[in-house]
């Protein structure tokens, strides 16, 4: 993992417009009001599916050691309240298609930007690759 590169893409992210259709581009996908990016992929490699979340998961605690001292300590954020509100009223992008992605989140309000970032292991979808995914949006978490 190159730390560096996923801070300096988060912060990009931060202050880059967004789209006002849906679009992927290489590495992720945009919205109105939000912007999801792939920083690391298991690629298919599913024989090690275990070891690939632990290791995505100190990934994602080293962000947040990054974070934290930038915009706050924060506890983790359960996805999975969101899951189940779901099917009681629409959540929006996109933290509904998040939650389904992903059991928790480290979630800041990034200052000075308007927006919310945050850090997540997808590894839900056990036909999918695992993915460590970051998310900066203008849309506040439900």
């Amino acid at each position: 993992m190159n730390i560096a590169r996923h801070i300096a893409l988060v912060d990009e992210l931060c202050f880059r417009p967004f789209s006002a259709e849906h679009t992927s581009w290489d590495g992720g996908e945009s919205g109105p009001g939000y912007h999801v990016v792939v920083l690391e992929s298991s690629q298919g490699d599913c024989g090690t599916r275990a070891v690939t979340v632990e290791q995505y998961e100190k990934y994602r605690d080293a962000l947040y050691e990054q974070f934290a001292p930038r915009w706050g300590e924060t506890d983790p954020y359960n996805l999975q309240t969101v899951v189940l509100r779901t099917a009681h009223e629409e959540i929006p992008k996109p933290w509904a298609s998040l939650s389904a992605r992903a059991r928790l989140a480290y979630l800041w309000e990034a200052e000075g930007t308007g927006r919310w970032v945050a850090v997540v292991v997808a590894d839900l979808d056990e036909a999918d690759d695992v993915r460590l995914l970051a998310v900066v949006t203008e849309i506040a978490p439900p």
